[in-house]
């Protein structure tokens, strides 16, 4: 198994295309074309975990962090970033970062802080733009069916929990073959006019290629004619932050406690309490703080995230509780994230979780 194998897999989940500008997600040292001995997953690739992957033998470290995200001028080992370096490369070993691209997707960073509160109802907080397209085509009628299904086989016609949704609508299509052409029917130089359906299937935007890749190979003409065109609407299941709901309503202080709990903290840092019963929960691992105000918008009651700085507690405005739990408490479980999906999608290698704790934040109590 190739690490370009690995790779192209966890960015069928989480597609590069999804990342913030400023990130540098993806294979950051290494060859995708070396055979994979082994997986190491870890929040953050530091010099630490790069020497157990290679005492562990494995040759792929996956990290939610990038450990690179400006350029390096110099390589020498003088701050942690560049002895992280040094050590993949002296140790043969690949790092593949996947960011922000798995914080916009519902089921990654944030779909694991919701399963921890049980949160019900999620949907993105703040839906990203430009997410969605839709596929034109038109096919006869004998044939519409089997290119259906293979628009659905790629990943189109998605809408929410509902798959295989596609438009229908017959009409008569017209054609003349060319000067060397093999009209699928018809005749070359004569006009043709053949009962089509005109078939209409939205898709997430990174699946373009495969989609046309997909209705070329199952469509049965020569000259296949399609479009493809942006939609302004926006994809539930794709954006910073979640939003969802507990299933009965809890009262504020109890909640707390259960986040403590569940996240395994030792204290919360908060905003006063409003004295109302908590139902809506926004939420965002990592640093969150420029989602209070969409958190505000969507009536939650508590914004659950890290890094607030000491005035952005105020913009809650006494309409919701913000508790920063802390950068790496609330991403803690992307680990076992990472290491699920590979070991279900994966089993001629080991996946390992890395005993390096990464946290370089203590608390004293």
């Amino acid at each position: 198994m190739h690490i370009a194998a690995i790779t192209a897999y966890l960015e069928s989940i989480a597609p590069p295309s999804l990342q913030e500008s400023y990130d540098n997600a993806g294979l950051l040292t290494g060859d995708a074309g070396w055979e994979c001995t082994g997986v190491l997953c870890t929040l953050d690739a530091t010099e630490a975990v790069i020497l157990e992957a290679a005492a562990r033998k494995c040759n792929l470290v996956v990290a939610h962090h990038p450990i690179i995200f400006g350029g390096l001028k110099k390589i020498n080992g003088k701050n942690y970033v560049e002895k992280a370096v040094i050590a993949a490369i002296k140790h043969d070993i690949a790092i593949y970062a996947i960011h922000t691209n798995l914080d916009h997707v519902i089921i990654g960073v944030n779909g694991m802080m919701a399963d921890k509160l049980g949160l019900v109802k999620r949907t993105a907080l703040q839906p990203k733009t430009a997410t969605l397209k839709k596929l034109f085509t038109f096919v006869p009628l004998a044939q519409a069916e089997q290119v259906r299904a293979a628009l659905f086989a790629v990943g189109g016609g998605h809408i929410g929990n509902y798959s295989e949704c596609s438009f229908n609508v017959e009409g008569a299509g017209t054609f003349k073959g060319g000067e060397g052409t093999n009209p699928f029917v018809g005749q070359p130089g004569e006009r043709h006019e053949e009962r089509e359906v005109k078939l209409e299937v939205i898709f997430p935007a990174w699946l373009q290629s495969a989609m046309i890749k997909a209705m070329i190979a199952a469509h049965p003409y020569e000259e296949v004619a399609y479009d493809v065109v942006d939609l302004a609407n926006t994809h539930p299941g794709i954006g910073a932050g979640l939003m969802g709901e507990l299933p009965d309503l809890q009262d504020e202080k109890d909640f707390l406690a259960l986040i403590k709990k569940q996240f395994g903290l030792t204290v919360i840092r908060h905003t006063p309490l409003l004295d109302k019963p908590v139902r809506k929960v926004a939420l965002c691992g990592g640093a969150g703080s420029l989602l209070v105000s969409r958190a505000l918008a969507a009536g939650a009651d508590f914004f659950i995230t890290g890094d607030m700085k000491y005035h952005e507690f105020f913009d809650a405005n006494d309409r919701m509780v913000i508790a920063d739990i802390g950068h790496y408490e609330s991403e803690q479980f992307t680990t076992d994230l990472l290491i699920t999906v590979l070991q279900e999608k994966f089993t001629t290698f080991a996946v390992l979780k890395s005993e390096v704790k990464t946290n370089p934040v203590r608390y004293f109590v």
